[in-house]
């Protein structure tokens, strides 16, 4: 099993408050480690219909099958339990009884919000990130690694392909989460969505682009947007902006969570074939920003994370919100350097200031240059971690 570097905000969470709560997409490894870290905990899983039916007509019976302290899967399957959860937490207050996970925040994040709030402290958990493959001594070159994406279970079955892998996953994703969902009345016309949004991957947001190509309203659209994004297939990269009235871009990014999901979605199927691809390049950059987002997320910090780009077309790729300042990137997944890449990181600077930069490529590491730092790929993940740690523990 590959170490997870969010473990010591789940350790420390559990000796602070009753429960934590742990959300991720589905597959990303949160069962995994909550049953390593705990392993004497009793677990529930409520993708289990027995156990599922059980946990809505009888909690009582449910708790006394699974006693505290308890690890309980796919929450969401029965939001009804949070509330006699937080009824057991209030008669005792003992710490570290409950981890409750989930795979979509819909509905989950309502009523956790009105039944735990104060009692519960909420992590966010992402597929691996590349440092934590690195650390296990599994270093992939560039290609292969936006292939075969973070998701733990390739790197725990070496047989099968990521393009496999991923149509299961997404099959999966579709017939479970999405027919979770009474917004979806159309699954071909979501499935189409879902394509165009691979193709438009690093792009701007553009709802009625969207609504026009599927041929469904842009209302319609922006909910299923909203699904996609609670159940973190996506996520949306917020601009940066000096004030409301600047030309500054004020329209989001749209990423994927994991780039083997947007590579099986433009039907990239071997590293040779992603070498030649068009969207390679977005590509390298969505690995970039998730793996900023993983930083942040391990380190329980609160939305620092920002893109810039102004109505000439300057752009800063990730903006990393520090006490110290602001620290830029530039993301290029070109092998070499340039001094082009600078352009966007000196017009910020000159113009705004920044507390530290760097430009994140595909080659080797090297000394400072011409102002700015070059990191390749594999050490982006350091950049963000935070100087100063800013828990949120509580919702």
């Amino acid at each position: 099993m590959i170490k997870r570097l969010i473990e010591k905000q789940i350790i420390q969470s559990m000796k602070d408050f009753p429960s934590v709560t742990i959300y991720g997409p589905r597959q990303c490894g949160k069962t995994t480690t909550a049953r390593n870290l705990f392993p004497d905990f009793s677990y529930a899983n409520l993708e289990d219909m027995n156990v599922r039916r059980l946990a809505f007509d009888d909690p009582e019976g449910f708790f006394a099958r699974f006693p505290e302290p308890v690890i309980i899967d796919e929450i969401q399957r029965v939001p009804e339990l949070i509330s006699a959860v937080q009824i057991r937490i209030d008669k005792t207050g003992k710490k570290g009884q409950y981890v409750l996970t989930g795979s979509q925040q819909i509905a989950l994040k309502a009523a956790v919000s009105q039944s735990l709030a104060g009692r519960t402290a909420v992590l966010n958990m992402l597929p691996l990130s590349v440092k934590e493959l690195v650390k296990e001594g599994i270093v992939l070159d560039r290609d292969t690694q936006l292939l075969a994406g973070n998701m733990p279970y390739l790197y725990a079955n070496k047989g099968i392909s990521p393009s496999e892998y991923y149509k299961s996953y997404i099959e999966t994703y579709l017939g479970r989460d999405i027919a979770m969902q009474n917004q979806v009345h159309d699954m071909m016309s979501f499935e189409r969505m879902l394509h165009l949004l691979a193709s438009r991957v690093g792009q701007l947001l553009n709802e009625s682009s969207l609504a026009s190509d599927t041929g469904i309203s842009t209302k319609v659209i922006k909910g299923w947007l909203s699904i996609l994004e609670a159940t973190h297939i996506i996520y949306f990269l917020k601009p940066w902006y000096s004030s409301r009235t600047n030309q500054e871009v004020k329209t989001p990014k749209i990423y994927f969570c994991d780039t083997g999901i947007a590579a099986y979605l433009l039907g990239i199927e071997t590293p040779a074939q992603m070498n030649r691809d068009p969207l390679m390049g977005q590509l390298f950059e969505n690995m970039i920003i998730m793996e900023a987002l993983k930083a942040e997320y391990d380190n329980n910090t609160i939305d620092s994370l920002f893109f810039f780009r102004n109505s000439n077309g300057v752009e800063v790729d990730l903006m990393h919100r520090r006490p110290e300042g602001m620290n830029i990137a530039e993301v290029k997944s070109s092998m070499s350097i340039s001094k082009d890449f600078l352009k966007g990181i000196d017009y910020y600077r000159n113009k705004f200031g920044a507390a530290s930069s760097n430009v994140i490529y595909a080659g080797e590491s090297c000394p400072e240059y011409l102002g700015s730092g070059f990191v390749n790929f594999h050490e982006a993940y350091d950049l963000f971690v935070p100087k100063t740690q800013r828990f949120r523990l509580d919702i």
